[in-house]
């Protein structure tokens, strides 16, 4: 079953830094599309960066300039680094990717979510 595992979220200051990852499991085919979403208590869930198969990115206007995604096809991972963090960025971040596994259906994935709180 394709798993995708995020890490690297925490407590951190206001100005601080995170690098979020996100990893993909064994079985997979290929990997078309990744992102990184978030969601905030109350809010809905909505697009923070999103890198394609051949490297292109697009960012949320809010985020822009602070945060970086980049992804290691060898490696099926995918990266944010988040700078210049504000309390605004705490929410519950996911990975998405839009994959073909060995096994089941083709289409979007979801990992679990990794907190990040940015204290002010």
């Amino acid at each position: 079953q394709v798993q995708l595992v995020e890490s690297g979220g925490g407590l951190v200051q206001a100005g601080g830094s995170l690098r979020l990852s996100c990893a993909a499991s064994r079985g997979i085919v290929s990997i078309n599309a990744m992102g990184w979403y978030r969601q905030a208590p109350g809010k809905q869930r909505e697009l923070v960066a999103a890198i394609t198969g051949g490297g292109s990115t697009n960012y949320a206007n809010s985020v822009k300039g602070r945060f970086t995604i980049s992804r290691d096809n060898a490696k099926n991972t995918m990266y944010l680094q988040m700078n210049s963090l504000k309390p605004e960025d705490t929410a519950v971040y996911y990975c998405n990717a839009r994959l073909t596994p060995y096994s089941g259906p083709p289409g979007p994935y979801w990992g679990q979510g990794t907190q990040v709180t940015v204290s002010s």
